[in-house]
């Protein structure tokens, strides 16, 4: 069974560049994406950020420029380097990837969520 571990969230000045990393652990034969995407409470999970198996990213409007994914696919690891933080970036950060098995079976698997709070 595939696991998404995240972690690099936390209190963070408005202004501030944290880099989240997300470490895929189990059986993936072939990765189709990964992605970055955050929810605060009362709103729908969005999607910040998805790099595809070909390196082709694709960012939310509101973090481009700031923002940057990319992925270790040595170490099966995604990162998230966020730079001139907002207020309302504040968020839980979930790390998505979409996957073929051994078996070509589809799946995909969220990872736990990682929340980061910009303070002002």
């Amino acid at each position: 069974q595939v696991q998404l571990v995240e972690s690099g969230g936390g209190v963070v000045q408005a202004g501030g560049s944290p880099r989240l990393s997300c470490v895929a652990s189990g059986s993936i034969a072939t990765i189709l994406s990964m992605g970055w995407y955050r929810q605060v409470p009362g709103k729908q999970r969005e999607s910040v950020a998805v790099i595809t198996s070909s390196g082709r990213t694709n960012y939310a409007d509101s973090v481009k420029g700031r923002f940057t994914i990319s992925r270790d696919n040595g170490k099966n690891t995604l990162y998230l380097q966020m730079n001139s933080l907002k207020p309302e970036d504040t968020a839980v950060y979930y790390c998505r990837l979409e996957h073929f098995d051994t078996w070509s079976r589809y799946f995909e698997v969220w990872g736990q969520g990682t929340l980061v709070t910009v303070s002002s």
